[in-house]
C-alpha cells in the first residue's frame, strides 16, 4: 500500500504523535506514555508515520527512537496554505458580522 503525508495527518493520534516528535526525538515507549491506548494501537501509528515518511525510527541498542522528517510535511502545509487567503476573508467578514451586532446592540440600549 503507497501511503502519503495526508493519510500521516488524517488521524488525531498521529497529528499529536507529529507534535510531540516535532518537540524533541523519543523512544517508542516515549511516545506510547503519551496517550491513554494501548502500545501495539501507538506501534500501529507509527507504523504508518514511518511508512508515509513522516517518521523515522532509529534502532539504537534495545531501543528504538523516533523523529520526525519535516520535510516530507510540506505537501500538506503547501496544500492547506492555498486555502488559507479563503479562510481569513471568511474570517474577517464574520468579524465585521459580529462586530455590526454588537454596534447594534448597543445603539438598541442608548
Amino acid at each position: 500500500m503507497r501511503r502519503d503525508v495526508f493519510q500521516a495527518i488524517a488521524d488525531p493520534v498521529r497529528r499529536d504523535i507529529i507534535k510531540y516528535l516535532a518537540e524533541q526525538r523519543m523512544t517508542v515507549n516515549e511516545v506510547a506514555e503519551k496517550f491513554d491506548i494501548s502500545r501495539p494501537a501507538i506501534s500501529k501509528h507509527l507504523k504508518i508515520l514511518e511508512e508515509c515518511g513522516v517518521v523515522s525510527i532509529e534502532k539504537h541498542g534495545r531501543e528504538r527512537f523516533c523523529f520526525v522528517q519535516p520535510k516530507k510535511l510540506i505537501p500538506a502545509f503547501l496544500w492547506i496554505d492555498q486555502y488559507r487567503n479563503l479562510w481569513e476573508e471568511k474570517l474577517d467578514s464574520f468579524e465585521n458580522y459580529l462586530n455590526q451586532l454588537k454596534n447594534n446592540k448597543k445603539n438598541e440600549r442608548n
